[in-house]
C-alpha cells in the first residue's frame, strides 16, 4: 500500500495515498473508536454546502483566485452529490466540538480540488485545508450552521411524510365512519362511538405534529456563520461576514438569517432542545397511537396486516411487529431528547463541546421519525375493520344504554340493565328494542346520532 507523508502541529503521519483526507482526519480515526456510528449523510451534505457558500463569498471578495475557487466549488458539488461518501469514516461521537469532522471536510475538499487542478494530494501550497478551504471560518460557526441546515431539510421531509400518515388515518376515518363500537376508559368499556372517530383522533394528533414540525423550522433559521470562534467574527473581514450568509441562502435555497447575537448563537444550544422537544411530542403521539392500534387488533375490531411469521416455536402465530417497531422508535426518540437536553446544558461559556452528539442525536431522531411515518403509513392503508365483531360486541354491550339517558333518565337506564342481567336472553340491543321500541333504538344508536356532539 502506497503512502504519503503529511504534517500537522503534532508532526508527521502516514496516510494511504488513495485517501482524500489528511493528517488531522487520520489522527481522529486513530483517536475516536467509540461507537461505530457514522456522521449523518444529511450533515455531510449540509457541511459541504456551507463550505461552498464560504468559497463563493471568498471568491467574490478576491480572497481565493478564480481557478482555485472553481476547483473547490466542483469538489463541494461532488461531495454534496454523495460521490465521496467513502472519505468520511470518522466516528460520530468525538471530542473537540466537531473539529475533526470539519477538518475531514476541509481536507477532502482540498485534496479533491488539488486533483482537479492536476496537483498531488497533500500539495497544500496550492490549496490548503485551513488557509484556503477553512478561510474566515471556525468549526464553531460552520458546524452548527451545517447542523441547522441539515435539520431543516430533514424537518421538511418529516412534514411531507407526516402529511401522508395523517391522510392514511383520514381515509380510514371515512371508511370506518359507519361502524359503531364501544369507547374505552380505564381499559373498561365506556360509551358508544364509531370506529371511524377513533381513527379521526389519530389523524388529528398527527396533524398537530405536522404543525409542530413546520414551526420547528423557524427555530433553526438563525445561524452563526461568520461568527468564527465564539461569535465575535474574529479573523473574518466584515464584508465576508455579510456576504457569506447571502451565499448560503443561494446554495441551500433556505430562508436562513445571520444571528443578531452570534455569541449567544454559538454558546447556547437550547434551540436544538426546543426542536427535539417537538420531536419528542411526535414520538409520544406515535407510541400512544401504536398502542391503541395494537389493542384494537387484540379486541379483534381491526385487523393489522400480517407481514411476517411471529414465532420460532408457536406455529401460525403472527405478531403486530410493525406496530411494535413504531413504539420502539418512539422510545428511542424520547430517550434522545433527554440525552440532547443534557448535552445542551453541559456546554461551557462560549462553546458547546458536545455538538457532535447533539448533531448525531437530533438527526437520528429526525431520520427515525421520517422512516417510522413511511412504515406506519403503508401499514395503516392496509388495516381492515372486523365489521361483524364490532357489531356483535356493540349490540351485546351494556354500556350502550348510556346513549338513552337523555330519553329515559339515569334511573330507568339502570333498571333496564338490572332487568337484562336477570332476564335477558338476546343481545342487549334486541332487549332494548323490546323495552323501548325499535324506532327509538335505531335512532339513538345510529352512527350519526352517536357522533352528533350532544343531543337536542
Amino acid at each position: 500500500m502506497k503512502h504519503r507523508i503529511e504534517k500537522d502541529h503534532l508532526g508527521e503521519i502516514k496516510i494511504d495515498e488513495s485517501s482524500y483526507w489528511g493528517a488531522q482526519t487520520e489522527r481522529a480515526l486513530i483517536n475516536f473508536k467509540l461507537s461505530g456510528y457514522k456522521t449523518s449523510r444529511r450533515f455531510l451534505k449540509a457541511l459541504a454546502m456551507v463550505k461552498k457558500a464560504c468559497c463563493l463569498a471568498n471568491r467574490e471578495l478576491d480572497f481565493i483566485p478564480a481557478e482555485k475557487s472553481t476547483a473547490i466549488l466542483q469538489a463541494c458539488d461532488e461531495i454534496i452529490s454523495g460521490k465521496f461518501d467513502s472519505q468520511f469514516k470518522l466516528d460520530a461521537l468525538q471530542g473537540g466540538a466537531g473539529t475533526s469532522t470539519n477538518m475531514n471536510m476541509n481536507e477532502v475538499v482540498a485534496n479533491r480540488a488539488l486533483e482537479i487542478l492536476g496537483k498531488a494530494k497533500g500539495d497544500y501550497h496550492e490549496i490548503h485545508p485551513i488557509d484556503t478551504i477553512n478561510l474566515h471560518q471556525s468549526t464553531n460557526d460552520v458546524y452548527p450552521t451545517a447542523l441547522k441546515t441539515a435539520a431543516i431539510f430533514a424537518l421538511r421531509d418529516l412534514s411531507k411524510e407526516s402529511s401522508e400518515l395523517q391522510g392514511a388515518f383520514q381515509l380510514k376515518e371515512k371508511e370506518f365512519g359507519d361502524i359503531t363500537t364501544i369507547g374505552r376508559t380505564e381499559l373498561q368499556d365506556a360509551v358508544p362511538m364509531t370506529l371511524g372517530s377513533q381513527f379521526a383522533s389519530f389523524a388529528d394528533a398527527i396533524a398537530r405534529d405536522r404543525w409542530r414540525t413546520f414551526k420547528s423550522e423557524e427555530r433553526l433559521r438563525m445561524v452563526n456563520i461568520g461568527g468564527t470562534a465564539i461569535g465575535t467574527g474574529i479573523t473574518a473581514p466584515r464584508n465576508y461576514i455579510f456576504s457569506v450568509i447571502e451565499k448560503l441562502r443561494q446554495v441551500t435555497g433556505l430562508g436562513l438569517a445571520r444571528a443578531e447575537n452570534p455569541i449567544d448563537n454559538t454558546a447556547n444550544a437550547d434551540v436544538y432542545v426546543e426542536v427535539s422537544g417537538m420531536l419528542d411530542a411526535f414520538a409520544v403521539n406515535l407510541i400512544k397511537i401504536a398502542n391503541d392500534l395494537r389493542l384494537l387488533h387484540y379486541f379483534e375490531e381491526i385487523n393489522l396486516p400480517a407481514v411476517q411469521a411471529g414465532s420460532s416455536i408457536m406455529p401460525g402465530k403472527v405478531n403486530p411487529v410493525i406496530i411494535e417497531s413504531v413504539i420502539t422508535c418512539g422510545f428511542k426518540v424520547s430517550s434522545n431528547h433527554q440525552l440532547l437536553s443534557r448535552c445542551a446544558s453541559d456546554g461551557t461559556l462560549q462553546i458547546n463541546e458536545f455538538m457532535p452528539l447533539i448533531a448525531f442525536t437530533l438527526l437520528e431522531s429526525l431520520e427515525m421519525l421520517i422512516n417510522t411515518c413511511i412504515t406506519l403509513t403503508k401499514h395503516v392503508k392496509n388495516i381492515e375493520a372486523h365489521r361483524e365483531n364490532c357489531k356483535l360486541h356493540f349490540e351485546h354491550n351494556l354500556m350502550i344504554v348510556t346513549a338513552f339517558i337523555p330519553h329515559i333518565g339515569y334511573e330507568k337506564a339502570e333498571q333496564l340493565v338490572d332487568k337484562y342481567k336477570s332476564e335477558g336472553k338476546t343481545s342487549f340491543r334486541k332487549f332494548l328494542e323490546i323495552e323501548l321500541g325499535t324506532e327509538l333504538v335505531d335512532k339513538v344508536l345510529s352512527p350519526y346520532n352517536l357522533m352528533a356532539l350532544g343531543h337536542k
